[in-house]
């Protein structure tokens, strides 16, 4: 299945490659969007014609990259205010001065459970070193939320808006899958992005050294 995957990959960017002036380079592009970096994806939107570009099969895409774009390492993290379990509203920018690690999970996300263990090691570990992390959950009720916060002893900062997967930060961000995350300097810049298991802790050892 992988094999024919990549051969029904590469004819749809060689589509997109030799015909620009078509609606259905654009759709086919935003098929592969998911599975293209962002860079290969930039490159082949780029190629298509101005009209296709804005279409409504091009525009989101277009949209997509723009997010990636703002979010990059080296981009200013975009702030974003967003209520705690208690209902007191949180910002980004509130932690300045610190390395903060926004965390986009949810309660239902069974890969975010399975990391969850290794953020909290990295946390326990680094937290009395200038550094928090500011967890951004997708999930859709109240309940589910704090029991798996309580549930996996996630001891730091937690913020929603209880909208699923059309939570603002989330688009914000452009966070299309969970988990994801942001490591953020004490400056507000981004200086990693979605650091999982050991990369984690490794990229906060050289950080916080």
């Amino acid at each position: 299945m992988d094999s024919i995957q990549t051969v029904i990959t590469d004819k749809m960017k060689a589509f997109v490659k030799d015909h620009p002036k078509s609606m259905v380079s654009a759709l086919a592009l935003r098929g592969l969007m998911e599975n293209l970096d962002d860079q290969e994806l930039s490159s082949l939107y780029k190629g298509l014609d101005t009209a296709v570009q804005h279409s409504s099969f091009g525009e989101p895409i277009g949209t997509k990259l723009a997010t990636a774009e703002k979010t990059a390492v080296g981009q200013q993290a975009p702030d974003f205010t967003m209520d705690d379990t208690t209902g007191h509203p949180v910002s980004l920018n509130s932690f300045r001065g610190k390395y903060v690690l926004v965390d986009f999970w949810a309660s239902w996300c069974g890969p975010c459970r399975a990391e969850n263990p290794n953020v909290v090691k990295a946390f326990n570990q680094y937290k009395d070193k200038n550094f928090t992390i500011l967890s951004v959950s997708l999930d859709k009720t109240k309940d589910a939320w704090e029991k798996a916060i309580q549930d996996d002893h996630l001891s730091w900062n937690h913020v929603s808006d209880l909208q699923y997967w059309d939570n603002a930060a989330a688009k914000l961000y452009g966070v299309q899958a969970i988990p994801a995350n942001f490591l953020v300097d004490p400056t507000g810049k981004i200086i990693a992005k979605d650091l999982r298991g050991d990369a984690l802790e490794s990229e906060l050892a050289q950080v916080l050294h």
